[in-house]
């Protein structure tokens, strides 16, 4: 399998598409509104893209409750934003943290039933005053501490239904003034443990998502999704995280490139897969020939085991 995770284009598996899945097998495929119809189309969907990819491939969706929600009522129930959980926190923590496992677990059972092997979430990004609304009530909260202990209560609801969870963005996204859809941030900041300090109380988790966003006192030139050095001195050092390390869209507005090129240099920069979302065949096909196989060790580390 190729070290990517690539979007399709719509409701149902072209031939095109069939073809290449075929020839350049991915890691997996990420779904999106564009693909979600009804309950009975997904389930479709989901049987035919199982046949089309190895056994060993997974299916993410991006699901966090919120804005952010690929399933979405009247066929599946609308779950509230992450701040909604922080907000409790600050009056009873202990609430607040049954209420984020409930979370977690309602998130992991609407992907489960619909097919999924992974959810793009908790994001554990710590919003700072002036910052650009993209993450916004995404964010669990301002308090490291009450984002870290809350994201893992999501995580652990997820991970109890079957689902691999995606803490995200490491190192940090939340002091970011531009939105990296559009444009690429630059944190000028150099006392980040805050940022830090909920992903390293989640380093165990199985999968974790770069941002595609500069700090430069940790390396002026690239984004953390390019930079060897964030990537091996802060996220694999620092924070301590050992799991899977998927890129953010690489087809967002932050970076520049030709697609294959832009797979490459993450992967390069140390970064387990790449993730390309737009769906756009011949993008895709660009992406998947250019760059290399999976780690065979991670393979038997793409889907989940429920917690203890």
């Amino acid at each position: 399998m190729k070290a990517a995770i690539i979007g399709i284009a719509g409701p149902s598996l072209t031939d095109p598409e069939r073809v290449l899945l075929a020839e350049f097998p991915p890691t997996g495929v990420i779904l999106f509104g564009r693909n979600i119809v009804s309950p009975p189309q997904l389930a479709a969907l989901v049987a035919d893209l199982r046949t089309a990819l190895p056994p060993a491939a997974v299916l993410m969706v991006d699901q966090e409750g919120g804005r952010v929600a690929r399933l979405r009522a009247p066929h599946w129930p609308d779950l509230p934003p992450a701040a909604n959980l922080g907000a409790l926190f600050a009056t009873d923590p202990e609430a607040a943290r049954n209420a984020a496992r409930a979370h977690g677990a309602a998130l992991g059972a609407i992907a489960r039933d619909a097919g999924f092997d992974i959810v793009t979430a908790p994001v554990l990004d710590v919003p700072t005053q002036g910052a650009d609304a993209v993450i916004g009530d995404r964010a669990i909260s301002p308090d490291p501490v009450a984002v870290g202990a809350l994201g893992a209560d999501i995580a652990w609801g997820l991970l109890f239904q079957g689902i691999q969870p995606v803490m995200k963005h490491l190192p940090g996204h939340g002091r970011a003034t531009l939105d990296s859809h559009h444009a690429l941030p630059r944190i000028d900041a150099t006392a980040l443990d805050a940022d830090f300090a909920p992903f390293a109380a989640n380093r165990s988790l199985p999968w974790g998502m770069t941002a595609h966003i500069v700090y430069t006192a940790l390396d002026p030139e690239n984004p953390a999704t390019f930079s060897r050095r964030i990537i091996t001195e802060i996220i694999r050092t620092r924070i301590g995280f050992t799991g899977i390390l998927v890129s953010d869209d690489l087809a967002m507005g932050a970076l520049t490139g030709p697609p294959q090129h832009r797979a490459i240099r993450a992967l390069e920069a140390g970064c387990d897969i790449a993730l390309f979302c737009p769906g756009a065949l011949d993008a895709n096909r660009a992406v998947l020939a250019a760059i290399p196989d999976l780690d065979p060790a991670l393979i038997p580390r793409l889907k989940a085991t429920q917690p203890s």
